[in-house]
């Protein structure tokens, strides 16, 4: 198993579709017992927050965010954990949408370098 996701800042490595999370936004990972929880900010999203559970490599999520347009969506997420040569830790994700149509994938990485702005 991957080491813990406690305390790691991760980022997107591409942008998804216009108005979503993208490589400015930044999710601020929490993990204790089993329960994942995560905040998130940056881009077009003001607000975000997921909450879920680990088993193993596998996380199994929901998610809720607000964006600056003052609309909210919620959806479901399935990742996996893996560990990069690096030492970092990259999520592969499964993502669909529950509070509109769309699904897709996405790709986020371990932040090495200093974040300027605390995910609140």
């Amino acid at each position: 198993m991957a080491r813990s996701l406690d305390g790691l800042v991760l980022a997107p490595v591409a942008d998804q579709a216009p108005g979503q999370v993208g490589t400015r936004t930044r999710f601020a990972y929490h993990e204790k017992d089993g329960a994942i929880w995560a905040e998130y900010a940056g881009g077009d999203v003001v607000r975000g927050r997921l909450v879920g559970t680990r088993s193993g490599d596998r996380l199994d999520f929901r998610y809720v965010q607000l964006k600056h347009d003052g609309s909210t969506s919620s959806g479901h997420c399935v990742s996996t954990v893996v560990e990069l040569p690096d030492g970092r830790v990259r999520l592969e994700e499964a993502w669909e949408w529950e509070s509109q149509p769309g699904s897709g994938t996405s790709v986020v990485e371990q932040l090495t370098e200093p974040v300027a702005e605390q995910v609140a």
